[in-house]
């Protein structure tokens, strides 16, 4: 799952960045209102931990431009100034949540576990599932029946990404943004040896679940024909 900080106080961002990935996110940081606004634009991300002081543009036009673009990635403001007139102007922008600083990390994990939940209808506790085939968001492990595979970190969010957004075509630009990030030097060679991998693994799942390549667009996901 990848996140996007928003927060012009680098030592505040590297610490919030470090903490997500300790606890298995993979974050991406911008100092700034206006590439923060074009980082979130790209729609790769799952969650979007937004400052209201920011330099270029500040939280709550940040907010409002990605609102009236259509984007509806949940949005978590973060923000020292804890009057009640900010905390309703944010959430009126749009905002999911709104956490004052100082917080505890503990509370910032469970906001972003809480907002998470809401928006794949696909995830629930820690499975995804498509077809036979089943991903444990946990432990990185894919099963079909009673066998199973334990997937490498990029395997593991190549396929979370294919499965919530099964059935769906994603082309490798939005592969490679989505598990490598927006400043990547991965290019598309790296979509196709990862889905050569997850193929592989699929086989030898014997699941019914198919990655199909669809010509000049990408890639797809399918849960394949009912075994019964």
């Amino acid at each position: 799952m990848r996140v996007l900080i928003v927060e012009d106080e680098t030592r505040l961002a590297a610490t919030l960045q470090d903490l997500l990935e300790m606890d298995g996110y993979t974050a991406d940081v911008s100092h700034d209102g206006e590439s923060g606004l074009d980082n979130a634009l790209t729609s790769i991300y799952d969650v979007i931990l937004l400052d209201v002081m920011l330099p270029k543009l500040n939280g709550f036009d940040v907010l409002r431009r990605l609102r009236a673009e259509g984007n509806a990635t949940p949005v978590l403001m973060l923000t020292a100034r804890s009057e009640v007139s900010d905390k309703v102007q944010g959430l009126d922008c749009g905002a999911d949540y709104y956490l004052t600083k100082p917080f505890e990390p503990k509370e910032l994990l469970a906001c972003i576990r809480a907002l998470t939940r809401r928006t794949p209808e696909l995830r629930d506790t820690g499975t995804l599932t498509c077809g036979d085939l089943r991903l444990e968001t946990s432990n990185f492990t894919l099963s079909c029946a009673d066998r199973s595979v334990r997937l490498s970190r990029k395997e593991f969010d190549m396929m979370e990404v294919l499965m919530l957004n099964q059935k769906l075509v994603l082309t490798k630009e939005k592969l490679l943004l989505k598990v490598w990030g927006y400043e990547s030097e991965a290019e598309d060679n790296n979509v196709e040896v990862y889905i050569s991998f997850l193929r592989r693994k699929l086989a030898h799942l014997r699941s019914t679940a198919k990655i199909t390549t669809i010509r000049m667009a990408g890639y797809s996901l399918t849960p394949g024909e009912d075994p019964t």
